[in-house]
C-alpha cells in the first residue's frame, strides 16, 4: 500500500514538472530587455527621458515578465556599438537603442545574432548586411507635430520673428525645422524664422553652452519664441529664453515638467515627440509575441506626436491659440494639410500659401 503510495507521488511530482518544462514554464520566463541611450544619457529632460518613461511604463504592466536594464554612452557616443553587442552576448532578449546613430552598427549586429530582437529609434534598416525579421526602425512624423508648434509660436509672436535651434543639422533635424517654418508661416505668412545648428555630429545634442549661445543670437535678432529641437543642448536655450523673457518650445518630453519654477512661466509649449510609446509599444509587442522587423512610422494620428498641455503653460496656451492649433491637427490628420519634411517641399508649401 505505501509503495503505491509512493508511485503514485511520485507520478504526480513527474507530471509537474513536465508541466513546468511546457508552455506554461516557457511563460514563466522573463524576456531580457536592454536600452543603449544616446549622447545627453538619462536626465537630458528630453529624447532619451521620454525613452525611459516608455521603458518605465512597460516595467509597471509587464513587472513580471520583462528583465530590464539601460545602459548609459561615453559623452561623445562612440561606445555605442559595444553596448548594444555586449548586451546580445549576454542573450537579451529585445535591445534598443535611441538615437538613429546606431542604425549601421546595429544592423551589422541584428546580422550576427538573428536569434535576438533589435529596434532603434529615429532608425534605418542598413542594406549591407540587411538584417532579417529581427530589427525594425522607429520613426516619426517630426514635421507634424513641429507644424503645430511652430503654428502656436506664430500666434503668440509679437515682433514677426521666431526662432529655431537645431542640434545636429542633417535630414533628421532639418524635418523639425521644415514643419515648424510651414506652421508658422500658415498662421502669419509674412513671419521670419531664424534657424541656426548647433553642429555636424552627435556632440550638437549635448551642448548646452552653445545651445544658449544660439538662442541669446536669434533672441538678438528679434526672435521672442524660440523652439529647439536639441535634446540636451536644449537646457541652454530654455536658459537663454528664460533670462531675456521671452518664450521658449521644448521637443521630445513635455519640458515644463522638469524645467525650473524660473523657467515654467517662459515655455510656451514643448512639441512632444513620443519616444516612450514607440519604446512601449515595442516592449510589448516582444513581450505577446507580435514583434515584426521593417519600418514602423508614429504621426499625429497615431499619437506619435503632439503638443504639451499642462498646468505650467495654460496662460500662455490660451483658448483662442489651442482652438487654431486642434483645428490644424485635425487637417492634418484628415489629409487637408501635407507638411513639408524637406526644403524642397517647404519652398513649395509656402508657394501655395502666397
Amino acid at each position: 500500500m505505501k509503495r503505491g503510495l509512493a508511485l503514485a507521488l511520485v507520478l504526480v511530482l513527474a507530471l509537474s514538472l513536465l508541466a513546468g518544462c511546457g508552455n506554461g514554464g516557457q511563460q514563466s520566463k522573463k524576456i531580457k530587455v536592454g536600452i543603449v541611450f544616446d549622447v545627453g544619457g538619462r536626465g537630458d529632460q528630453s529624447f532619451n527621458d521620454s525613452a525611459y518613461a516608455g521603458l518605465q511604463k512597460a516595467q509597471q504592466e509587464f513587472g513580471d515578465k520583462i528583465e530590464a536594464s539601460y545602459q548609459e554612452p561615453a559623452k561623445d557616443g562612440s561606445n555605442r556599438a559595444t553596448l548594444v553587442r555586449l548586451l546580445a552576448q549576454q542573450k537579451y532578449d529585445l535591445i534598443i537603442g535611441v538615437g538613429f546613430l546606431f542604425s549601421d552598427d546595429m544592423g551589422k549586429i541584428a546580422a550576427e545574432f538573428p536569434d535576438t530582437k533589435f529596434a532603434v529609434v529615429d532608425g534605418w534598416l542598413p542594406k549591407d548586411p540587411l538584417p532579417k525579421n529581427n530589427m525594425v526602425a522607429l520613426n516619426f512624423k517630426e514635421e507634424e507635430g513641429s507644424f503645430l508648434v511652430g503654428a502656436a509660436a506664430a500666434l503668440k509672436s509679437k515682433t514677426g520673428k521666431v526662432g529655431f535651434v537645431g542640434g545636429m543639422e542633417g535630414d533628421l533635424i532639418r524635418k523639425f525645422e521644415m514643419g515648424f517654418t510651414a506652421g508658422a508661416k500658415y498662421v502669419n505668412p509674412k513671419i521670419t524664422v531664424i534657424s541656426k545648428y548647433i553642429g555636424t555630429d552627435g556632440s550638437a545634442f549635448n551642448d548646452p553652452v552653445k545651445g544658449k549661445e544660439l538662442a541669446l543670437a536669434e533672441i538678438e535678432q528679434g526672435a521672442d519664441v524660440v523652439y529647439h529641437a536639441s535634446g540636451a543642448s536644449g537646457k541652454g536655450v530654455i536658459e537663454a529664453c528664460t533670462e531675456k523673457k521671452v518664450l521658449a518650445i521644448g521637443v521630445d518630453s513635455d519640458q515644463s515638467l522638469t524645467a525650473s519654477a524660473d523657467q515654467q512661466p517662459y515655455i510656451l509649449t514643448s512639441m512632444m515627440k513620443r519616444v516612450d510609446v514607440a519604446v512601449y509599444e515595442t516592449i510589448k509587442s516582444a513581450v505577446d509575441g507580435t514583434f515584426t522587423g521593417g519600418y514602423k512610422v508614429f504621426d499625429l494620428k497615431a499619437n506619435g506626436v503632439g503638443y504639451a498641455m499642462n498646468s505650467f503653460n495654460k496662460n500662455l496656451m490660451t483658448s483662442d491659440v489651442t482652438t487654431k492649433v486642434d483645428e490644424l491637427a485635425s487637417k492634418i490628420k484628415n489629409g487637408e494639410i501635407k507638411v513639408p519634411a524637406t526644403k524642397a517641399e517647404l519652398d513649395a508649401f509656402v508657394a501655395n500659401l502666397k
